[in-house]
């Protein structure tokens, strides 16, 4: 039998599966993955920061928050030129979806303009698209939809209870109402979190219950690993066991059966072997690339040997009327 859809997990719900045996946790995750998934494929995207820096906010975890003294130096808007030359590169290393991250609260009207302006010349590339710029208001997100964008990240970082611990800037409503916005406008929602904040298990499953029990479950569920960077607040903290992280990608799973579950930040400092136990948890998609905004993550070449070595291949992505997706497949074909 299919695994339901649900938008009514409790957290002691979530909690108990957090609590399950390590080898039944994820047969469940991967009888579940099977269902709605290729258990060989994996979505390739390419993340590219295209203002970095500067940002009013306090996330304790970023280092692009001006108050805090990690050495990002706060940068102007890329010209269109300047990005769809990144856009074209990762299209030709194989990514399918190309997202674009900028360190605002929330843009201004220009801000977007612009932003839509960069959205259309990436679309007309033949590539997915997807933007992360902060909040945004109804008429912003009808905007960026009516430009081309596909998807818009906006995550809720963690569970309602631990939010103020990390973030005094914004509320946790205030997250809610930008994707309600991106939902109305007709975008696809990229929306996750981080784990590894000095959060409880409790806290993880609550973050992953607020997520399965949104209006519509995202379509992408990106888990990020924190990414210690000196001069946040966050830096030193102890770091997250290894297999409890690949436990919060298998309930993320289970809990959304359907949704994209990308395996995010934090890639850099995992070896292959956890790598492949977050596959087999149920992680079907990946950044692909040098940089994941500020921080680093794994090369191309890297990959495509962990790819090789698993046995497997780039997620075929979506066909929309007019438009010709690059394939990785394709492209290592035509490169042989």
């Amino acid at each position: 039998m299919t695994a339901a859809i649900r938008h009514d997990w409790s957290r002691e719900e979530v909690e108990h599966l957090f609590a399950l045996p390590f080898n039944d946790l994820l047969f469940k995750a991967q009888t579940i993955h099977r269902q709605y998934h290729d258990p060989n494929a994996v979505q390739v995207s390419t993340l590219l920061s295209i203002k970095t820096g500067g940002c009013p906010e306090d996330c304790a975890y970023c280092p692009q928050a001006a108050r805090y003294a990690t050495g990002v130096k706060a940068e102007k808007l890329m010209s269109v030129e300047a990005v769809l030359a990144k856009a074209q590169a990762a299209k030709d290393a194989g990514a399918s979806r190309f997202c674009m991250g900028a360190a605002w609260r929330s843009p201004k009207d220009r801000d977007v303009a612009k932003v839509a302006e960069i959205v259309s010349a990436v679309k007309s590339l033949g590539l997915q698209t997807c933007a992360t710029l902060g909040m945004l208001s109804q008429p912003q997100a009808d905007t960026l939809k009516a430009a081309g964008l596909d998807f818009y990240n906006h995550n809720l970082d963690t569970s309602p209870d631990f939010y103020g611990e990390i973030i005094h800037t914004r509320e946790y409503q205030d997250r809610l109402d930008t994707l309600e916005h991106v939902r109305e406008a007709g975008l696809r929602t990229c929306c996750g979190g981080i784990v590894g904040m000095g959060e409880s298990r409790a806290q993880r499953a609550g973050l992953l219950a607020t997520l399965a029990n949104l209006p519509e479950h995202p379509e992408s569920v990106p888990i990020n690993r924190l990414v210690q960077v000196a001069g946040t607040p966050l830096a030193g903290t102890e770091a997250l066991d290894p297999f409890e992280f690949v436990r919060s990608i298998a309930v993320a799973r289970i809990l959304m059966p359907a949704s994209v579950v990308r395996l995010s930040a934090g890639r850099e400092s995992m070896d292959d072997a956890l790598q492949a136990l977050c596959f087999a948890a149920g992680a079907n998609s990946i950044f692909y690339g040098e940089k994941l905004l500020t921080t680093g993550n794994p090369d191309v070449e890297h990959d495509r040997r962990l790819f090789e070595r698993l046995g497997l291949k780039p997620m075929e992505v979506e066909v929309e009327p007019g438009t010709v997706h690059a394939d990785i497949v394709a492209h290592d074909h035509a490169a042989a």
